[in-house]
């Protein structure tokens, strides 16, 4: 059984490299959503077995809504995704609960070795 994803990025071209390179590796892409309020309600929705979460978006910040997805599921699995130069947000990302963290601007085989390494 594919394992399903869901693509949280507020650029609408960084959500569709991603699902590009999820969807040629296998995996299904359970929803997409464009900032971290919108991550929390298809979290909820489509309970994907991975969550790809950009750190920098309007409305609610990836590392909130990482927050509230732990709240909602402790064993939740996410990879957070952020632009250079972000170190602070990356470790604060990860001492929130994210199991990887992928640089943008994102190599093909570094998001599924991230997304295999998390799953796996």
């Amino acid at each position: 059984m594919a394992k399903s994803v869901l693509i949280c990025d507020d650029a609408a071209f960084m959500r569709m490299m991603i699902r590009d390179i999820l969807t040629k590796n296998g995996y299904v892409v359970a929803g997409e959503a464009e900032n971290g309020i919108k991550a929390i309600e298809k979290y909820q929705e489509t309970n994907p077995d991975l969550v790809l979460m950009d750190i920098t978006m309007p409305e609610m910040d990836g590392i909130q809504a990482l927050k509230e997805i732990k709240k909602i599921n402790e064993n939740a699995l996410v990879v957070m995704c952020s632009a250079m130069g972000q170190q602070a947000m990356v470790i604060e990302s990860i001492q929130a609960g994210a199991k990887d963290f992928i640089v943008k601007p994102f190599q093909a085989d570094r998001v599924i070795e991230a997304v295999r390494k998390v799953l796996e």
